[in-house]
């Protein structure tokens, strides 16, 4: 590695670029050999930086969201849920209700898929870059518990709860709820 190639890293590590530290050489020969300009140059090296960013990101999303499988809409079996309204279902797939703060309630009875759906919504959200958190009712009214006995229910409510751009609580109609656990 010549000097210029180590300026080029160690502005790249204080700048916290390591798609550009990886691939700006590489590119920057590609972009000679098909004549490109720098300024063309300069965008595929900074779109390379992006897109690492954003699978960083959808990694990071996806590791802290709690979902306890990978599912997709397009796996879902509508054959077996012959009830499944698909036409609205499918609806759901733009997000366009987490972008417009509504909630959704999947109704139906045991075994129909209601958690491969909204696991493969809070997936997509995730692959989107939205911030999701995934949980079961009963770890939430556990969780909540342990928050207001700690006196720490706000921070949790805040972090766990109000922080995500998507909350998926699955399982509610498996808990029943007392009214100190309702109003929580």
């Amino acid at each position: 590695m010549n000097l210029q190639q180590q300026r080029i890293q160690h502005a790249c590590d204080l700048l916290k670029l390591p798609a550009i530290a990886a691939e700006w050489s590489a590119m920057a020969d590609h972009s000679a050999t098909q004549d490109k300009s720098f300024a063309d140059f300069l965008e595929s090296i900074l779109q390379a930086e992006l897109d690492s960013k954003m699978q960083r990101t959808r990694e990071m999303l996806l590791k802290t969201a709690g979902l306890p499988a990978i599912k997709h809409f397009d796996e879902y079996d509508f054959c077996f849920a012959t009830g499944a309204p698909r036409k609205q279902l499918q609806e759901l797939t733009s997000l366009a209700f987490v972008e417009r703060i509504e909630n959704i309630v999947l109704l139906g009875p045991s075994g129909v898929g209601k958690s491969h759906l909204a696991i493969a919504l809070a997936y997509s959200a995730i692959m989107r870059g939205i911030k999701v958190r995934f949980i079961t009712a009963a770890d939430l009214m556990l969780q909540l518990a342990t928050a207001k006995k700690q006196n720490r229910l706000d921070i949790y409510l805040k972090r766990s709860v109000l922080s995500p751009k998507l909350l998926v609580i699955d399982e509610i109609g498996y808990l029943p709820f007392g009214r100190d656990e309702a109003n929580e």
